[in-house]
């Protein structure tokens, strides 16, 4: 079986630089994150494979290729103030601190937020923080941020997250409607909202983020 960091290589070489991706301080990034920390025990083995990998109450690590090309869409950029709604275990906000100036991970339960920020620490990531609070609130107290970036697809994008995007900021998403799922990219330029879906992305939904049941007499 091969080492972690030779895994990790593997994927970028073998999923990731096949597969579009093209920026190269993403490459870095990915490769610098040990993506097996971030996984339970038991799935270490199989955290470099490209599949999500549930994490608990609802939660995935999203797949390689649809993390990194949704990654590379929002063009993230050194000086950013990012957002990273649902992180989980931290895996994707130690990621984005690599490539941006501040990322706030945003979660709902206190001690999901204590172990991502636990394991940020322990990688000593220093330009990023976990906080708990509502997902679909987004987190407006540390706003405008200069990309949004949604582990996990919805049916429905939350108005907040749109109203909390810096001018010239970029929201990544996956939008889920019945079969189709795209990743799509939201741009503000002078206070209008732009959207344009991007490429086939299907990764799962997150709790909270469905659609609402219409009643129909």
């Amino acid at each position: 079986m091969p080492d972690n960091a030779t895994a990790r290589l593997n994927m970028v070489n073998n999923q990731l630089l096949t597969n579009k991706l093209t920026d190269d301080r993403i490459v870095q990034a990915l490769l610098s994150v040990p993506r097996e920390n971030f996984v339970p025990k038991a799935l270490r083995g199989v955290a470099y494979l490209d599949e999500d990998i549930p994490l608990g109450e609802g939660r995935h690590l999203m797949e390689p290729m649809a993390f990194a090309r949704i990654l590379q869409a929002a063009e993230v950029q050194a000086t950013d103030v990012v957002l990273d709604v649902a992180c989980a275990t931290g895996y994707s906000t130690a990621v984005l601190a690599q490539l941006a100036a501040t990322v706030v991970g945003l979660e709902t339960d206190e001690g999901a937020v204590a172990a991502a920020e636990a394991q940020l620490a322990a990688l000593q990531v220093d330009n990023a923080a976990v906080v708990s609070g509502v997902l679909t609130d987004g987190c407006s107290e540390q706003g405008p941020y200069d990309v949004i970036f949604v582990n996990g697809a919805v049916e429905q994008v939350p108005p907040a997250y749109t109203a909390q995007l810096a001018e010239g900021g970029r929201m990544v998403v996956v939008e889920r409607q019945g079969q189709s799922s795209q990743a799509v990219l939201y741009s503000n330029r002078d206070g209008l909202v732009s959207r344009r879906e991007l490429f086939d992305a299907m990764v799962p939904v997150l709790p909270g983020f469905q659609m609402a049941d219409v009643f129909q007499f």
